[in-house]
């Protein structure tokens, strides 16, 4: 297994099988520090920094949020219209990360354009954390996801998977590299022009995932171990930043998931994750369904994101 130590965190397809483990025994051992609001001293050294070139809640301040458990320093920016990056000037991410990397020790990155952080990471000399690049991949949600499900589930291998929504997004490409790790099947329903392309289709076969792809819910729901979701109804995620209009439209019943649905077709046990935010694809009432995971996920965030953080900074190994 390769180390963590001083490595950028950019996309979930080049993970080995054995990694993901050592993350979550990790995590394991500095949940105690989240569950019980305690800092300790791991990163007491270090600082890490955020480059935000696109709205966050959850991604950014989990990140911050571990960082601080872990006794570190945070500092950076949420919006890139307040830095030369998204001024008059337009700087480059060359020019940027190079002034930035004497900041911090390890740089977390959420930009609008696919494959920024990995340009960022060529110019960089501290570790780059992706968190979520446009329309690209976004690991660190991904992580939680799978953590999140061994927690609840004691396994990953073996358990059935539902993805249901948008197939262009970003979270859905990173589950799916990262299923090919495990002993899993997938089916994914999402509209015909938000499906994979078939170009990625073929690297998902090539690398032995068994899926298959289905009309609705409704059809697929009862062989979930896992639903999970994103929303149809979407921003463009190669913008900054886009502002709400008056008609977002409506989720089509096909790719909701419903209090009725879980309770006439879905497996008992079977658990929902959703990385938030939503539309009308998860209605609020399923909150109080013994289905919903998606709470727990944001504790598990900061969870995780200690535990990358401390292996990528060496304070694990």
């Amino acid at each position: 297994m390769r180390s963590f130590i001083g490595r950028d965190i950019l996309s979930l397809k080049d993970w080995e099988r054995a990694e993901y483990f050592r993350l979550f025994e990790v995590c394991d051992e500095l949940a105690p520090h989240a569950r019980n609001r305690r800092n300790t001293d791991l990163l007491a050294n270090k600082t890490l920094l955020t480059a935000f070139y696109q709205p966050s809640t959850r991604t950014r301040l989990s990140t911050e949020a571990a960082m601080h458990r872990l006794g570190g320093h945070v500092l950076g920016f949420s919006d890139a219209k307040m830095t030369r990056a998204g001024d008059f000037y337009q700087e480059s991410i060359k020019d940027t990360v190079h002034m930035l990397e004497y900041y911090g020790d390890v740089i977390a990155m959420r930009h609008y354009q696919e494959g920024a952080p990995h340009e960022a990471a060529k110019w960089a000399s501290v570790p780059i954390i992706n968190c979520g690049d446009g329309w690209g991949e976004h690991p660190t949600q991904v992580l939680t996801d799978l953590y999140t499900i061994w927690k609840e589930k004691g396994t990953i291998d073996g358990l059935h998977f539902m993805c249901i929504g948008d197939g262009r997004m970003r979270t859905m490409h990173t589950i799916a590299h990262a299923m090919t790790q495990f002993d899993v099947e997938a089916t994914f329903i999402f509209p015909p022009e938000m499906s994979f392309s078939e170009e990625f289709k073929k690297g998902l076969v090539e690398r032995n995932l068994r899926f298959r792809d289905m009309g609705s819910s409704a059809e697929a729901i009862a062989d979930a171990d896992v639903i999970y979701m994103e929303p149809v109804v979407q921003a463009d995620y190669t913008q900054s930043r886009v502002e709400a209009s008056e008609d977002k439209g409506l989720t089509p019943p096909e790719y909701r998931v419903t209090r009725d649905l879980l309770r006439d077709k879905a497996k008992p046990d079977s658990i929902i994750l959703h990385s938030l935010p939503r539309m009308d694809e998860l209605p609020a009432d399923v909150d109080y369904t013994r289905h919903a995971r998606y709470w727990e996920e944001a504790f598990n965030g900061v969870v995780m994101r200690m535990g990358l953080l401390s292996l990528v900074l060496g304070a694990m190994e």
